[in-house]
């Protein structure tokens, strides 16, 4: 589904990044693997390369202007193109509102929101010079549906990136550049895995699927926005969540 293309994921060193990168090299795309973590980075890289898959790792601080164009700069050096850019790069501070620090919703806005349109500003130009069009994805969370109380920066966050990926799609769409987001919900990581387990139980009620989502769920979802199988779907929001807060 991807073969002969190029896709650049952030935060690609763990979790849902990681097997987003494994799903995509599965299906034919060389990968460049970029986390904030340079061994996390290197690491996945390696791990892609002796599955036989085309990979590259590279540190990146997605807050940073610089070091998202060296991103992008390293793909093109190293494949020769940009052909999907996965903005997932993210980290929590959770904290109910009175407590939490200015610093920290500060920080969540600037990897996630900003992080995200720099991410989508420089791959989209790439994309565009190169003539070939493109596809971005959003990691948003069905938090910036809903909203989760002891999450108003990362609510707020992912709350954003939907207005981002819509206007951002408006503006790009005539290059043959789409962008598209994904809201995952209560997905099976080691941030559900340290919440107590009447915790847990109880959210998974919630869920008409009646299971936790895996992260392979996340990544599928992906795979299907990277590929040409969403051609003409642009500005959308896909939501992960087993049907909770539909």
């Amino acid at each position: 589904m991807l073969a002969g293309r190029t896709a650049v994921i952030t935060g690609a060193g763990s979790g849902i990044g990681r097997q987003i990168a494994e799903r995509f090299a599965e299906q034919g795309a060389s990968i460049v693997v970029g986390d904030i973590d340079a061994d996390a980075a290197a690491g996945a890289a390696q791990q892609l390369e002796a599955q036989g898959h085309a990979a590259l790792g590279v540190r990146c601080d997605v807050t940073d202007e610089q070091s998202m164009q060296g991103l992008v700069s390293a793909a093109l050096e190293r494949f020769s193109a940009v052909d999907v850019m996965v903005n997932n790069a993210g980290f929590t501070r959770d904290a109910v509102m009175r407590k939490m620090s200015l610093e920290d919703f500060r920080s969540v806005i600037e990897v996630h929101l900003v992080g995200a349109w720099l991410g989508t500003r420089t791959a989209s130009a790439a994309m565009r010079e190169a003539g070939r069009g493109g596809s971005i994805i959003n990691m948003s969370s069905i938090s910036g549906k809903v909203g989760n109380p002891g999450q108003t920066n990362y609510s707020a966050a992912k709350a954003g990136m939907v207005g981002l990926t819509k206007a951002a799609a408006k503006e790009v769409a005539r290059h043959g550049v789409r962008v598209n987001a994904i809201q995952p919900g209560l997905i099976d990581t080691a941030m559900t895995a340290a919440m107590p387990a009447d915790v847990l139980a109880s959210r998974i009620t919630e869920i008409p699927l009646g299971r936790i989502g895996q992260v392979g769920d996340v990544a599928n979802a992906a795979l299907f926005l990277a590929s040409d199988l969403s051609a003409y779907i642009t500005g959308t929001v896909i939501e992960v969540t087993g049907g909770r807060h539909m």
